[in-house]
Formats: structure tokens, sequence, C-alpha cells
């Protein structure tokens, strides 16, 4: 088998805009990886079977995908250790479907170009393409249309998954945000967003980054008030993030909020 890991992602900022043409909301986001991650490892087999992850759809479909366009039988056997919590806003399912589709499309006689593999990505969830690429990207459209961006590197994050808190669907969270009308001044909001992308020096400047349109937790101010120059909800939710310029504040901040729920200290990476 070869294997790789599939790393988390936070969203360093989350605006949402109305439902576009293609009957998805529009958004800007910044997408940045997390060194907490999921393991892959895929072998060719008699058939197409995903193990160790009783609940994955998302790995099973993406290699069903990528097998119809290059017009072979989906014969892998794919191995998943979940590391990353379940919908917990990290994007654990869409990094795993990404990662196995690296690793198949690796064992083809013709592998894909970036390109396509990105386009069959797409279709499979708008975060997934973001995971066939190195480095924190600019979601825009659906949040598949990526535009790399230069960021700081190696800046300390705690996450927080409050206890006692189920994950609302995607769906609801969405309706919630269509019934506050809290798509008005999304142009303005995207105007924000990259003019303080474009200030960005050091990790201490991702505090000028607007707050997650969808949802907001008040465990992010108690990360605030342990050191955290930055703190939000990552994507819809639940799980909630820090960022610290200083490990020893990450490290001291993890310790306090274990009471809240369940917490790691992890780093952004490529």
């Amino acid at each position: 088998m070869t294997s790789r890991p599939a790393h988390a992602k936070i969203n360093l900022a989350l605006l949402v805009g109305p439902v576009g043409d293609g009957g998805k909301h529009e958004v800007m986001t910044v997408l940045q990886r997390i060194d907490l991650a999921d393991s892959i490892e895929l072998a060719v087999g008699e058939a197409l079977t995903v193990v160790g992850f009783t609940d994955d759809t998302i790995v099973a479909r993406a290699l069903s995908a990528l097998a119809t366009v290059v017009g072979v039988e989906p014969r892998w056997v794919v191995r998943v250790t979940k590391e990353i919590p379940v919908s917990a806003g990290l994007g654990g399912g869409s990094s795993d479907a990404a990662t196995a589709l690296l690793l198949a499309n690796e064992s083809l006689e013709s592998p894909l170009t970036l390109e396509r593999l990105s386009v069959i990505a797409a279709e499979i969830g708008a975060d997934v393409p973001f995971f066939l690429r190195d480095g924190p990207q600019l979601g825009t459209g659906d949040g598949s249309r990526l535009t790399p961006l230069d960021l700081p590197e190696g800046f300390s994050v705690v996450l927080v998954l409050p206890d006692n808190v189920s994950k609302e669907s995607t769906a609801s969270v969405y309706a919630a945000f269509d019934e506050r009308a809290g798509a008005e001044g999304f142009a303005d909001r995207c105007v924000a967003l990259r003019t303080a992308l474009a200030a960005v020096r050091g990790t201490s400047d991702l505090a000028a980054l607007p707050p997650n349109d969808l949802t907001i937790s008040p465990l992010a101010e108690r990360l605030r008030r342990s050191g955290a120059i930055r703190a939000d909800v990552s994507g819809a939710g639940p799980c909630v993030y820090g960022v610290f310029v200083y490990p020893d504040q990450a490290h001291e901040a993890c310790r306090d909020l274990r009471r809240f729920g369940r917490t790691w200290v992890t780093t952004a990476c490529r």
C-alpha cells in the first residue's frame, strides 16, 4: 500500500454571499491546512473497498468518479485511519477524498493532470480541490476556485470541539444565514478581506481578517482572552480555532479550555 496524510483545514476567513446561478452560495474563504491529519493508505485490489471508517461515502464516490473519467474499473482498496473529528468543520472527509484521489491517480498508467483531477474533485465537494494543492488558498465562487496565498507559516493553532454541541447540518446553517439576510454587504466584505490579506506580513496581521459570516461561538472570545490573536469557528462548525504567535501560550490555552471539550494544539502547514 502507498500512504499519505490527509490534513485538516481551518477557514481563516469565511464570507458568504447570495445564491449564485449554480444554486450555491457565493463565498470567499481563506483555507489553511493544519498539522492534524487522517492517514490514507491505498492499494490496487479486486474491487473498490474502503475500510477503517464505516461511515465513509465521500472517498468511495471520489474514486468511482475517477474510474469513470479514465475508463477503468474502480479496483482500489483504501484504508482510512481517522484522527480528524467527524463533522467538525475541519474538512476531514474532503481531505480524505482528495488524498485518495491523488494516490489512486498515481496508480494509473496515464495519470491525470492536476487540472483534470481538480475538476473531478470539485464535483465531489467544494473543499476537495483545496486538498489537492499545497499552501493556503483563497477560495471563491462556491469555494472551489482557488488562488494561492502568501501567508505566514508554522504558527500555532488551538482547536476546541465543544462538548454537548451537535453539528447542525450545513443546509440548516445556510438557511439560518439566509433568514437573517446575511448576504447583504458581501461585496464590501470581500473588498475588506482582500485589503487585509494584502497587508499580511506576519502572523499578528491575521487578526485583521474578518469574522466567519455563518456562525459564532463564545469559545472564540475565551481563546482571545487566552492570547489568541485570532479566533473563530471553522467552516460551519462546531469546531473553534485560535491562532497563537507563541507556542507556550497555545499549550496553556489548550489546557485551560479542556473543560469545554476536546482540544488539540497543532500548527499551520503547507
